[in-house]
């Protein structure tokens, strides 16, 4: 399960050490030029022009080096998903910006000499300038009647091209099951079509990852798994922001937020396979769950359209760890995402105590490995 980040996924545990900041390099435009993006029509469009899919530069592409908010230029209440695109475009700054710093980190030949296809730093590239078109796409979803959040700086814990492809893998496959509960927060058909369209293109990202890195089965099964409460899952990622690095007029992200503890498989782990047992650990010191004495816990464990909750026996806890058996039931494909509740499947938010957790289970090799 994820350590307090969407794309650890407990897996990357041991690389926050030598995680550091990375302001983005090269070109970084003004706040007068950053509010040209008000216009829908300003700069180059995502699916016409192909500086989102072709261009191979180090600097960051357009929008992302246009960092700072963008001003509502009309009055009047909110647009009716505007919440929905605001929580999606300051997720997708911190998507970009790590693909961003891997571009400006690496080059094509110490992928080469660390064991990957010569065409893997050209397909960082690629992901990197669909990451920028979603940028722009995010941004003109927004209303003029609302603020377009700006980028804070972020850092990530890879100092490697292993590391950072291991990474890779689960930021792309955890991004659709946040993407299936967001698309349930959407009111406009619309912005549920558009939702659909980036979550395809996730897929891809995946697939290539998965093919051609780790050369394992790219298929998830007959369908990906749906966590309903993805503020949940991008909360997580406030872990790779640094601290009052974010623009002062950006809204809370995400909102509304709940903050709950951390939840990881424990260090003991050996397999999160179905079946395995492991121990949960609340992996932030300042943020610990409260267990009433006269309440039932159980972690929820939510797999393709389905979930399964296994009940916990946390009386002893914190002296005692808290153990559970991840359900047998689930085939060993795609993700699973994990939380504790105090109701049997977590049938809404406010059940949710702790987590959630990501379990990836394509390469399970992978997620025990990094642990």
């Amino acid at each position: 399960m994820a350590i307090r980040s969407l794309f650890q996924a407990c897996l990357l545990a041991p690389l926050v050490s030598v995680a550091t900041a990375n302001p983005i390099k090269g070109k970084i435009g003004s706040f007068a030029e950053t509010q040209k993006l008000a216009d829908p029509s300003y700069g180059p469009i995502p699916g016409q022009d192909p500086i989102f899919s072709t261009y191979y530069g180090k600097d960051a592409p357009f929008p992302g080096y246009l960092r700072d908010v963008v001003l509502p230029t009309k009055k009047g209440p909110p647009g009716t998903d505007d919440v929905v695109w605001q929580n999606l475009l300051s997720a997708e700054w911190i998507i970009f910006d790590f693909y961003q710093q891997a571009v400006e980190a690496f080059n094509t030949s110490a992928f080469v000499q660390a064991g990957y296809p010569n065409t893997t730093y050209q397909r960082i590239q690629e992901i990197r300038n669909n990451e920028a078109g979603h940028l722009r796409i995010f941004q003109n979803q927004i209303s003029a009647t609302s603020v377009k959040p700006g980028a804070c700086e972020h850092q990530f814990p890879f100092y490697d091209p292993t590391s950072f492809l291991a990474l890779v893998t689960v930021l792309e496959v955890s991004s659709m099951a946040f993407l299936t509960g967001l698309v349930q927060n959407a009111k406009l058909s619309s912005s549920q079509a558009a939702m659909l369209a980036i979550a395809e293109t996730e897929s891809r990202h995946e697939t290539w990852s998965l093919l051609e890195i780790w050369k394992t089965n790219p298929f998830g099964g007959p369908v990906d798994t749906v966590f309903p409460y993805a503020n949940e899952i991008l909360d997580t990622t406030n872990g790779y922001i640094v601290p009052g690095s974010c623009p002062k007029l950006n809204p809370v992200y995400p909102s509304p937020r709940q903050g709950l503890p951390a939840l990881s498989a424990g260090k003991d782990t050996r397999s999160l396979l179905p079946g395995a047992t492991i121990s949960l650990n609340f992996t932030d010191a300042t943020n610990q769950p409260s267990f009433a004495a006269d309440c039932q816990y159980y972690a929820v464990f939510f797999h393709g359209l389905t979930n399964i909750s296994v009940p916990l026996n946390t009386t002893a806890w914190p002296a005692q760890e808290i153990r559970v058996t991840i359900p047998k039931q689930f085939e060993t494909k795609g993700v699973i995402a994990a939380v504790v509740a105090d109701t049997p499947g977590a049938p809404t938010k406010e059940t949710v105590v702790a987590g959630p957790g990501i379990i990836l289970e394509q390469p399970a090799a992978l997620a025990v490995a990094l642990l």
